[in-house]
């Protein structure tokens, strides 16, 4: 999960926006196709999805926006968290940053805590979201089981009790995944080392703080009939963090949507199930771009 793309183009800009600056990565031509980031520890665009990039930039643009508080974007402190939640936050800093990058409609993609902002973003501007994708997505799914998930509770842990670690690190890779032998080492190191940012941390426990206080995520399943996009919901079955009960939600209320499980895959569908991952969402965003 370290920035470990070779063989690509990518151009960086360091977006202002009211708030702070955002930092974007950006690769290929074509549709754009935003795609947004989970909220683990060290987390970042790039990191992330670096391995769909090569397939991805053959039919997108691919824009990987780095979400306030993660990786070279700014970082909201307690004060900006007390005010508005982080998915409110974020969704303000996206558009505009999109918006100083001239990019009015696109495709978009969000991963869990990047699920939840896509969906506040496709409620909010459905006229400019063409088509949608979200993995096991936070806001707009509601746990039959109890909670925190178990992947909750090891994000959670990371940052207290003594601090980062690479066996924390590895603890919290192997609960995000089916199977855990996909990453070695040098996978867990990267994202270990990734997480060291005192800034980040910083956010994190303001972050943790914020989340608690408000009793987890925006409740933003009250509105998923707001979304006009298609939508594709993409889920591993042994998701441990949002679990594939919640989808049920989003396959009611989503007016235009389909949903694909892959079985023996946990929270990182688009690692674990690279090639499916890639394949799908070329198809389903290319017939609707």
């Amino acid at each position: 999960m370290g920035h470990l793309v070779t063989d690509l183009d990518l151009r960086h800009h360091r977006v202002p926006t009211t708030l702070g600056e955002i930092t974007v990565a950006e690769t290929g031509e074509g549709p754009v196709l935003v795609m947004l980031h989970g909220g683990g520890p060290g987390a970042s665009g790039v990191s992330n999805y670096y391995q769909n990039l090569q397939a991805l930039a053959r039919n997108f643009r691919v824009v990987l926006p780095d979400q306030p508080g993660f990786g070279g974007s700014y970082r909201p402190t307690e004060e900006d968290l007390e005010k508005r939640s982080i998915t409110e936050i974020t969704v303000d800093a996206l558009y505009q940053a999109l918006d100083s990058l001239g990019i009015d409609t696109f495709h978009l993609l969000g991963n869990s805590l990047g699920g939840a902002a896509a969906i506040a973003m496709a409620q909010q501007r459905p006229e400019r979201v063409t088509g949608l994708v979200l993995m096991a997505p936070g806001g707009g799914w509601l746990p039959f089981g109890p909670t925190p998930t178990e992947g909750q509770k090891e994000m959670f842990r990371y940052y207290n009790g003594g601090g980062p670690s690479e066996k924390k690190m590895a603890a919290f890779i192997r609960t995000m995944v089916f199977d855990h032998r996909q990453f070695g080492e040098d996978v867990v190191r990267a994202r270990y080392e990734a997480s060291l940012d005192e800034s980040h941390s910083a956010f994190y426990h303001h972050y943790n703080a914020a989340f608690a206080k408000r009793g987890g995520m925006d409740p933003l399943w009250r509105d998923l009939h707001r979304i006009k996009a298609p939508t594709l919901l993409l889920w591993g079955r042994d998701d441990r963090t949002i679990t594939l009960d919640g989808a049920q939600l989003l396959l009611k209320h989503i007016r235009d949507v389909q949903l694909h499980v892959f079985g023996r895959c946990g929270h990182w569908v688009q690692l674990e199930r690279q090639r499916e991952f890639e394949e799908l969402i070329t198809g389903f965003l290319t017939e609707r771009s």
